[in-house]
């Protein structure tokens, strides 16, 4: 699986060093090198992003408060030339802090654990069922989750929450990939790197974004686009 990446730093330098080491590095791919985390917004509505590595102690937005306020399922490998920042880049659940200057070899070892946070093994026991339900393992049990129930599944980063109708979400150590292959094509879709929806479920699209609710409103990311507005176009009356 190829890593999309974002290096954000505002030292030319630095980001110019960042952004060769992820050239340089195979499975690896530079989506921006961006000199400002405002710009970054953008970029992560638009375009799958798996990682970021991100300067703290940059003006305007620091690379800290940035993290924070992300709504999207991302690594995150912070960069910085002060120790003083590593404890509270791991209170984020930062991958990795790398000390400037960086190494080659540091890099490398904060990719790795990346790779193994990112694709982390799954169980092929985790999930077995039908076209109509799910057997799902979730907190050392096994749920039984009715496919009319769910609404949507989120990722988040190691772990999958699914939504459902009037219960509280599972959540469970899944890969996308995994559940993709046992839910129903006819009723499932894949619109994000973070989302898969229920078809069924949905009622509302506005400027591609499904409305599950009031508070929920899911982006359709530009490389399932497609695939989704086929299926708009199939289902829609004039």
């Amino acid at each position: 699986m190829t890593i999309k990446c974002i290096a954000i730093d505002d030292e030319p330098l630095a980001l110019k060093q960042i952004a060769a080491y992820i050239d340089r590095t195979p499975d690896l791919e530079l989506v921006a090198a961006l000199n400002n985390a405002q710009d970054a917004y953008a970029i992560l509505e638009n375009k799958d992003v798996d990682l970021l590595f991100v300067d703290i102690n940059m003006p305007k937005l620091s690379g800290m408060d940035f993290v924070k306020s992300l709504q999207q399922n991302v690594g995150i490998i912070f960069t910085t030339a002060y120790s003083e920042y590593a404890v509270e880049g791991f209170k984020v659940d930062a991958i990795d802090y790398l000390l400037k200057p960086i190494g080659y070899d540091q890099f490398i070892t904060a990719v790795n654990k990346a790779k193994k946070r990112l694709n982390p093994p799954v169980d092929k026991e985790q999930v077995d069922g039908n076209d109509n339900y799910l057997f799902i393992k979730s907190e050392y049990k096994i749920v039984r989750i009715e496919l009319n129930n769910i609404i949507y599944i989120e990722g988040m980063r190691e772990y999958v929450r699914i939504h459902l109708i009037n219960q509280k979400p599972v959540l469970t150590l899944l890969s996308f990939k995994k559940l993709m292959d046992k839910l129903p094509a006819k009723q499932f879709m894949r619109v994000h790197r973070s989302y898969i929806v229920n078809l069924n479920k949905i009622t509302t699209i506005e400027r591609m974004r499904i409305v599950f609710d009031d508070e929920v409103r899911i982006p359709v990311s530009d490389q399932y686009k497609g695939a989704f507005q086929k299926y708009i176009d199939e289902h829609f009356l004039m």
